[in-house]
């Protein structure tokens, strides 16, 4: 064994208190973080003492440790007792009525510091919640802490996830945003979406704001993005045409997302593969294998798809596609293709409206009503119902968090009655 690992798991066997625990499973993981760098991770799953072995060999029987380690860092980022039970002696202990005590080993565990870098956002029995803020607005992506402990004070529940940067990499500045000085911005971000009423039973056309963060100066924006993997994405905006269908069908193969990392390769941190950039020639060659993709399965298509973006991701290349025209598009107007990242092959696609028919939502749904509000009447109905708050956004340009105003919108125009709508309602 590497004398690394055996070091870190006699550490963590006294650290936690898993002396009469038995080491069961053991293994090395990766990801490329939001800064393209290659994260490499060592998680240990300690059964306790006097348990049966499961039958199931992916489960763990009360009481397992289930504690994972930043091999760039050196630091815990998870360690969790199942269901909350834990027969650990000489581990962790709080004083459960004095939270400082706990936020005291948190600070020596992350090695940041309390209100400077991290703060409480809630506190429940026997749960610590913290997550970042800067100068009390909100930042994304942000850090998150959570701490539980059992009736006793000891430690059950540990998860550090994040890198907390935003105080290194903030930019100081004043709010001076307001909805009336990015009006114009918010009337570009209203588009005409069709929309699963569960509650009618029908597809309604719905005009909704799309999120965006718009910057503090007001001049610019930075969007609303659900996953850093976008971030790294290569903008395409390449409108796929053919003149002639294939006749073969497009075949689905098993994707393999699961990596075998050794020992050599965590402790060298070895880039991964996902980091690297996506060529000209790669590009191309992604472009010619959706074009392919797209003449197998949706032969009568052309020109309706546009291929938006690429990035890699668990060793394939995501190509992203939208409907081309946006605003006749529904919300669920959208194909994943996943591409061999070595034989610049498609083997394999999500279709966001095919997913929805399978799973038998959308069959029992009537049609969207006739339009009869325009987008400019839809906004102005909208106006009172705009929000924007501040928050630092990270600028993947710039390199640091900068002050913007999240630009929301709770509310939706029905396209057909022009009614005002909550959009959780429908």
């Amino acid at each position: 064994m590497n004398s690394n690992i055996q070091e870190l798991i006699e550490k963590t066997r006294m650290k936690f208190g898993l002396d009469h625990y038995h080491l069961k499973r053991q293994g090395y993981s990766r990801y490329v973080n939001m800064f393209n760098e290659t994260i490499y991770r060592f998680s240990m799953e300690w059964f306790p003492p006097h348990q049966a072995e499961p039958e199931d060999d992916d489960s763990n029987p009360e009481g397992t440790a289930v504690i994972e380690v930043n091999l760039n860092t050196g630091q815990y980022e998870m360690v969790i007792f199942v269901m909350g039970k834990t027969f650990a002696k000489d581990g962790v202990k709080f004083d459960s009525h004095n939270p400082n005590d706990i936020i005291h080993w948190v600070e020596q565990e992350t090695g940041l510091t309390y209100k400077e870098h991290f703060q409480l956002q809630k506190a429940e029995d026997g749960e610590l919640f913290f997550d970042e803020k800067m100068d009390g607005y909100p930042v994304t992506p942000s850090g998150t802490i959570e701490v539980n402990w059992d009736q006793d004070g000891k430690l059950v529940y540990f998860v550090h996830h994040g890198p907390f940067l935003a105080k290194k990499l903030m930019r100081n500045e004043e709010y001076a945003l307001c909805v009336e000085r990015i009006e114009d911005i918010a009337k570009q971000q209203v588009q005409r979406l069709e929309w699963p009423s569960f509650e009618q039973n029908r597809i309604r056309s719905v005009y909704a704001l799309e999120e965006i963060y718009v910057k503090n100066d007001g001049t610019g924006n930075i969007p609303f993005e659900w996953g850093h993997e976008e971030t790294h994405c290569i903008k395409m905006n390449q409108v796929m045409e053919w003149d002639e269908s294939l006749n073969d069908s497009f075949e689905k193969k098993e994707l393999n997302i699961h990596e075998d990392i050794s020992a050599e390769q965590a402790f060298s941190f070895e880039p991964s593969p996902d980091t690297m950039p996506i060529s000209r020639e790669e590009q191309d060659e992604c472009i010619e294998a959706v074009r392919t993709f797209l003449r197998q399965e949706y032969p009568k298509d052309t020109g309706k798809w546009v291929l938006n973006t690429l990035h890699r991701h668990q060793g394939y290349i995501h190509a992203i596609l939208k409907a081309s025209h946006q605003e006749d598009s529904g919300f669920m107007d959208k194909i994943k293709v996943f591409i061999d990242a070595n034989s610049f092959k498609a083997v394999n696609y999500i279709d966001k409206k095919e997913m929805f028919q399978v799973c038998g939502i959308l069959d029992p749904f009537q049609a969207a009503s006739e339009i009869t509000i325009s987008k400019k009447e839809a906004f102005e109905k909208l106006r009172d119902y705009l929000e924007l708050t501040p928050i630092y956004v990270y600028d993947f340009v710039q390199k640091q968090y900068v002050l913007c105003g999240k630009l929301d919108c709770h509310y939706g125009v029905d396209a057909s009655s022009g009614e005002v709508i909550p959009l959780q309602g429908i």
